[in-house]
């Protein structure tokens, strides 16, 4: 219920994302409220997902950016915001940006 998500856009960033990128905080994060995860190494999914929800719901974000590395762990970002996505009443749109180690945008799709 913080009130920087309310209304919102959110990007839901993997952990290494702004590791492997020297502008992630002046051209990813500028105007964005930012959530982290790693689906490989963090516990307790379900409860990113029911957060995630309650992002959608309550606090009404406009939009979700995903921004995963392109190892295939990653792609659990994608399904959790996805997962959320279906336990709600609202549709939000959601894009996905695929990172290169090298730190480099690979894709960049709404799903």
């Amino acid at each position: 219920m913080a009130l920087y998500f309310k209304k919102a856009d959110l990007l839901v960033a993997a952990d290494c994302t702004a590791f492997s990128m020297g502008n992630f905080h002046s051209n990813w994060l500028r105007d964005k409220s930012l959530v982290i995860a790693c689906p490989k190494l963090d516990h307790g999914m379900e409860t990113y997902i029911n957060k995630l929800a309650m992002l959608i719901d309550e606090a009404k974000v406009n939009t979700i950016t995903v921004m995963m590395m392109e190892v295939p762990c990653c792609g659990g970002l994608l399904s959790m915001v996805r997962e959320a996505k279906q336990m709600c009443s609202r549709n939000v749109p959601v894009k996905a940006i695929v990172v290169s180690i090298k730190g480099e945008i690979l894709s960049e799709d709404w799903v």
